[in-house]
């Protein structure tokens, strides 16, 4: 008997341990599953901790910023903005305003002739302090480089333009060719000025399906509630009743741009001659004359001396000196070299012998560290850059010694404008006052890496009866108050390829103008 209870009591006590070793992993398990969650939990939370001090300094960013000029902007980032320097810290509050965690900001701060800012923002909990969570942030303000076309203008692309990239304007588009980015318009609806008839849609199409272009009214293209998909020829889509783009804002930055920059040019004769160089260098010289072209088709008025009937836009002098002369006349036709020099040697016809040669004043410069070239009067520009950023104005403020109230343009097409990276280390922007034009006697394929704007005026081609050229590509961006084109029936570009850069989102050309509000356009954990 007393051998079966000792049986008994055995076998109880090894049920109570197996229970117990039982109980315990029960617990055991019971508490670190608890564990897990609370930190699963808790880094939730300080994730969400760190997302308030995102949208902490979004609202700040907004409160400083929005709305402010060029100068503001540089203003306020070079003062004292939190997060600059040095970190700033918060608490976070729950609805009824008792701290649960803090948040940790680490800004850095844009660098010179940007508005681009990265945020580092870390956040955890007071119950949980060792459990952080950290979200990396880009804030931006949309470039005026973003899209590859902006227009102020109701705009026409015809059949046999090809653009890749994003297409806005704040009037009418009717595009025949391919576009290979969204196409987006202010207006619902607007009267195309190519044809009679009644209103059609903001971003319409003349192009049919079988590939031919009708000029006339369109009925299919007229009802914007009933939007036709033609992936022929918006294989990205097309939009209407966009928030417009002012370009009445580019006053302020204008004189912004001409603070900052750090080489200027007066309004001295008729405009500066521009070449880029790959050292990191640039040629110029100042122009004298030129002959400029009638204003058929030219957008708004060139308006300045030169001669009407040769109409190339084309520089006639510099300012020269006459090397190894015996005479006034060195030149082949008779013309002092003092008014008929060349800016490049080996550009014209020489007289050799005796009577030596001609050279020109070129003045060589490096592209300045902060990137901005401002000339208050009309530019010619070519060239090539290699590791540079640089952005050259043409434009005359009304402060301007001698102001002539006339306002600037810039040339192009004597040669390429070429980058020797495409990578974001080699950028390019051109800003004129007035128009960005080809000249008459421009590359017959002309290839141009920049973003182009033109604030009042046009970026394109003046009409020059029966002067055919083959292609203009331009890889960048292009800007134009008013309506833009580089080809009229019988005369111009017969192919145009506007490619988009997508480097431009990124690293926009120096003090290239900006959009009006600070944007989220990167956010990681990391």
């Amino acid at each position: 008997m007393k051998n079966e209870k000792g049986s008994a009591i055995a076998y109880a006590l090894v049920v109570i341990v197996i229970l117990g070793m039982l109980l315990s992993s029960l617990l055991t398990f019971i508490s670190s599953r608890l564990t897990a969650g609370y930190r699963a939990e808790s880094k939730q939370e300080a994730l969400q901790v760190a997302e308030a001090g995102v949208f902490f300094y979004r609202w700040y960013l907004a409160h400083n910023t929005d709305g402010r000029t060029a100068q503001q902007i540089d203003n306020f980032w070079s003062g004292t903005p939190i997060g600059v320097g040095s970190v700033y810290e918060d608490d976070f509050e729950d609805p009824w305003g008792d701290p649960i965690g803090r948040y940790q900001i680490s800004i850095e701060p844009p660098i010179q002739g940007s508005t681009i800012a990265n945020a580092t923002v870390v956040g955890w909990t007071n119950k949980y302090p060792l459990t952080k969570r950290t979200i990396k942030i880009r804030f931006r303000r949309p470039s005026w480089s973003e899209n590859i076309v902006l227009a102020d203008d109701d705009m026409r692309f015809g059949n046999g333009t090809t653009v890749s990239g994003k297409i806005h304007s704040n009037k009418g588009i009717r595009f025949d060719g391919l576009a290979l980015g969204n196409v987006s318009s202010t207006l619902g609806t607007y009267n195309d000025p190519d044809h009679l008839g009644g209103n059609e849609i903001g971003v319409h199409t003349h192009k049919l399906i079988d590939g031919t272009v009708n000029d006339t009214f369109r009925a299919a293209e007229s009802n914007p509630a009933s939007i036709p998909i033609r992936t022929d020829v918006f294989p990205a889509g097309r939009r209407i009743l966009v928030p417009e783009i002012p370009f009445n804002t580019l006053v302020s930055d204008l004189g912004f741009m001409r603070a900052e920059a750090a080489i200027k040019y007066d309004n001295a004769g008729v405009g500066r001659r521009i070449i880029l160089k790959e050292n990191g260098n640039f040629d110029t010289c100042k122009v004298n004359s030129y002959s400029i072209a009638p204003e058929t088709n030219c957008g708004s008025s060139i308006s300045l001396p030169g001669d009407a009937t040769s109409a190339t836009n084309a520089i006639i002098n510099y300012f020269g000196t006459v090397s190894g002369a015996t005479g006034g006349n060195a030149w082949k036709n008779g013309t002092s070299c003092f008014t008929t020099a060349g800016c490049i040697a080996g550009a014209f016809n020489f007289i050799g012998g005796t009577n030596g040669i001609c050279t020109v004043n070129l003045t060589t410069a490096a592209i300045p560290d902060n990137g901005i070239i401002f000339v208050a009067n009309n530019v010619w520009v070519d060239g090539v850059i290699n590791n540079k950023k640089v952005t050259i104005v043409a434009a005359e403020l009304d402060d301007e010694p001698g102001y002539t109230a006339v306002k600037k343009n810039i040339f192009i097409g004597m040669n390429n404008i070429s980058y020797t990276n495409h990578d974001g280390r080699d950028i390019i922007g051109l800003i004129a006052q007035n128009n960005i034009l080809t000249i008459r006697d421009s590359q017959n394929f002309l290839e141009i890496d920049a973003a182009l704007l033109a604030k009042d005026g046009k970026v394109g081609r003046c009409y020059y009866n029966g002067i055919i050229k083959n292609t203009i590509t331009i890889n960048g961006s292009l800007a134009t108050k008013i309506r833009y084109g580089f080809a009229y029936g019988n005369t111009g570009y017969i192919n145009r390829n506007l490619n988009f850069d997508d480097d431009l989102l990124y690293y926009p050309p120096p003090y290239f103008p900006t959009g009006s509000q600070y944007a989220v356009d990167l956010w990681e954990e990391q």
